[in-house]
């Protein structure tokens, strides 16, 4: 069985539970860390499905390994390999997909209601209209041609994307209690450097978490699990021509 990709970029934003779902499904997963120096494929068609995580970075700055992971989403959707990207991983996929990314008129850090499209209700099955996510991001990405709308908030018209079998979230769903302790513990994160309207604070983040965390598991869940049984099948939502 061929592994899925899994490329992280920070030490802070691992793959979470969503690592968690991979494996209970059987999947196998290969994970690398371009930042550190270790070199992508050239192409992905090697790979069952391709995960980009979050990062600090953003998605035009002139650096070696986002022009080469670029390059390896480009591949995956040339040859239907499907893309799972969080956040930072979300705006990649939009890039790779001919779509802009763009700064937001304000940072967005913390925990927040997200509204779920017709399509993002088909997609996440049993959720609510309203949804409880997470965010970190002062960037936010337009609409690849063909994308369906999953989400939007207030403050972020495109919180998520479905492209055929690839999907964009930009919210983190494959949160942890300890990942979020550890973003919020980083001294380079989001976090330490926002500040605005739509930011909140580390109290105010870690508050109520264990009922916070039950809530997004579930929205996540109901998201991976369909997106691991389907990898090498249909895609979640057909693409829209035109």
């Amino acid at each position: 069985m061929k592994p899925v990709l899994i490329i992280q970029h920070e030490d802070h934003l691992g793959p979470g539970s969503l690592l968690d779902c991979l494996r209970r499904h059987g999947l196998p997963t290969m994970l690398l860390r371009p930042e550190l120096g270790q070199s992508l494929p050239a192409h992905a068609r090697d790979f069952a499905g391709l995960v980009l995580l979050g990062s600090e970075r953003q998605v035009r700055d002139d650096l070696p390994w986002i022009h080469a992971e670029l390059r390896l989403c480009a591949s995956a959707l040339a040859h239907d390999v499907p893309v799972l990207g969080h956040a930072f991983g979300a705006q990649m996929l939009a890039t790779a997909a001919g779509a802009r990314v763009l700064p937001s008129p304000t940072a967005t850090v913390g925990w927040n209601h997200a509204l779920l499209t017709p399509e993002g209700q088909t997609l996440f099955r049993g959720s609510p209209m309203q949804v409880l996510v997470f965010n970190a991001h002062a960037h936010t990405f337009e609409l690849p041609r063909g994308a369906r709308r999953l989400m939007f908030a207030r403050r972020c018209l495109n919180q998520g994307f479905a492209l055929g079998p690839h999907l964009a979230l930009q919210c983190h769903l494959e949160l942890t209690a300890q990942g979020l302790r550890d973003w919020c513990g980083a001294g380079g994160s989001l976090l330490a450097r926002s500040q605005g309207p739509a930011v909140q604070n580390r109290n105010e983040i870690l508050r109520d978490l264990p009922q916070r965390l039950q809530q997004l598991s579930q929205l996540a869940q109901s998201v991976y699990d369909p997106w691991c049984r389907r990898l090498l099948r249909t895609p979640l939502l057909p693409r829209r021509v035109g």
